[in-house]
């Protein structure tokens, strides 16, 4: 959006404006998995995955495409169509790897210990919200599996055009205070830079996101 008003932040979080948003765009992203979950992720031994607020796929796919077992979850139709359809073009090895689900992601529960890796990028709540949805994506990691949480990090509003709602950002700091300490070993926690494209002028602009990657502790070794 590049206007954002009392009726667009109250309108956010619904399947409605969602679904509006994709429909107005034949590509509402770049089509390329996140960055950060290629750096942070690319290590890890595939398993089972949930992409929370999958979008068009394209993080989905690239798991897949790496041998995990992806759950891809969003609360637009629309995006999900078209995620399904990329992972089709992608090839049946890749998209016999991934199962769609549409959701409201602050209300679904994924259940406990369900997943090697769950991951969440950009998705922007109300704090109580957040951490009441961050905390339920944190219990469906397995022990030893890995959380990782990625956001806009409040600096960039004024930056870029940003909902003027700080308490819609979080930081890493923000999202580890949400796990167990003793049951949780904290790898990345960062507001890390990157180079972007302003979209209004197209000049470089530096943005920052806010990155939580944790991993669960491995359950006791049976005695």
């Amino acid at each position: 959006m590049t206007e954002h008003d009392e009726v667009d932040v109250a309108e956010m979080f619904t399947e409605t404006y969602w679904d509006e948003r994709y429909r107005t765009r034949d590509a509402l992203w770049s089509g390329q998995p996140n960055a950060t979950l290629v750096a942070e992720v690319s290590g890890l031994s595939p398993g089972q995955a949930l992409d929370a607020g999958c979008g068009e796929g394209a993080d989905s796919i690239w798991l897949a495409g790496r041998g995990w077992q992806v759950t891809g979850v969003d609360i637009s139709a629309v995006a999900l169509d078209r995620a399904a359809a990329h992972a089709a073009a992608a090839g049946p090895e890749i998209a016999e790897r991934i199962g769609w689900q549409q959701a409201d992601l602050l209300d679904w529960d994924p259940g406990q210990d369900q997943y090697d890796l769950a991951t969440a990028h950009y998705m922007h709540f109300p704090p109580g919200s957040r951490d009441k949805a961050f905390r339920r994506l944190a219990a469906a990691v397995r022990p030893g599996g890995t959380l990782l949480i990625v956001g806009h990090h409040a600096s960039d509003i004024g930056t870029v055009p940003r909902p003027p709602v700080p308490e819609l950002f979080f930081s890493g700091d923000d999202i580890a205070a949400l796990l167990d300490r003793d049951g949780w070993d904290v790898i990345t926690n960062a507001a890390a830079a990157r180079e972007a494209s302003h979209p209004e002028h197209g000049h470089q602009v530096t943005l920052h996101d806010a990155v939580l990657r944790a991993r669960r502790h491995p359950a006791p070794t049976e005695r």
